[in-house]
């Protein structure tokens, strides 16, 4: 008895012709019939797909025949890139910064209200700072993780501190910490003033897309022996050149 290949699930052609959709109008706009032609599909399969992806933003209409990539495939694009290129892109800048200063240096993004560490570049000096790649603190109490919130609406920020404030190691009024961030908004940068480690003082700035959004965030620490407030003031023009610098490489202008 001869044996029939096994055929793909019913959901599984469905997203396999919808992503050969979206190929076939890669390059440049197509017309419906272009894109059954292109894609292997009946004029119905195609129109159908059409339809649902340019409900979703996945494509758009350009004209009354032709349809072309649309807006949620370039978010998707911006986001890939920046998953994939941020630390690479961020490394130069760090190591730079991490020699000039001689203090630890981070580059971190932020998930769910946490900062979530890309990269760490130790101090020459004879500290230690617990934070490790891919570990994860409160956005709350980090210098880098107030940085990333810069751009919160004040509402999600009130929740997050709410949720997160009994971690911080500084006790801090959510009218003092919101007073500090204004500030911080104001000035684009943020300190840690030991809030996440008793000793531990940093100065940190985001980094901005192309679209503006802030991706990530670079910070400077070090101990309070080293890290005096008018260091700390003399570190953020540095901090935030660097910053500057890696968005610049991000594409933002």
């Amino acid at each position: 008895m001869r044996m029939s290949k096994p055929t793909k699930p019913a959901n599984s052609q469905t997203l396999l012709r919808g992503l050969s959709v979206l190929e076939c109008v890669a390059h440049m706009p197509r017309s419906i019939p272009e894109i059954a032609e292109e894609a292997g599909i009946s004029y119905q399969t195609a129109h159908r797909i059409v339809s649902v992806l340019t409900d979703v933003r996945y494509l758009r209409q350009v004209d009354s025949r032709l349809y072309g990539l649309g807006p949620k495939v370039v978010e998707l694009g911006f986001a890939g890139y920046q998953q994939a290129d941020v630390t690479k892109i961020a490394k130069p800048c760090l190591t730079k910064l991490a020699q000039a200063t001689s203090d630890t240096v981070h580059l971190a993004r932020l998930e769910d209200g946490e900062v979530i560490y890309l990269d760490k570049l130790q101090s020459r000096r004879p500290i230690e700072i617990t934070s490790r790649i891919g570990g994860r603190k409160p956005a709350v109490s980090t210098g880098v993780g107030k940085a990333l919130l810069l751009d919160t609406p004040e509402e999600e920020l009130r929740q997050l501190f709410k949720r997160d404030r009994h971690l911080m190691k500084v006790k801090t009024s959510e009218v003092e910490w919101f007073e500090r961030m204004r500030v911080y908004q104001d000035g684009g940068y943020a300190y840690d003033l030991g809030e996440d480690e008793h000793q531990i003082r940093c100065v940190a700035a985001p980094l901005r897309d192309a679209t503006g959004r802030i991706v990530a965030a670079i910070s400077v620490s070090s101990t309070l022996e080293y890290m005096q407030q008018d260091r700390m003031e003399a570190l953020i023009p540095v901090v935030k050149s660097t910053a500057a610098e890696i968005s610049r490489g991000l594409g933002f202008v």
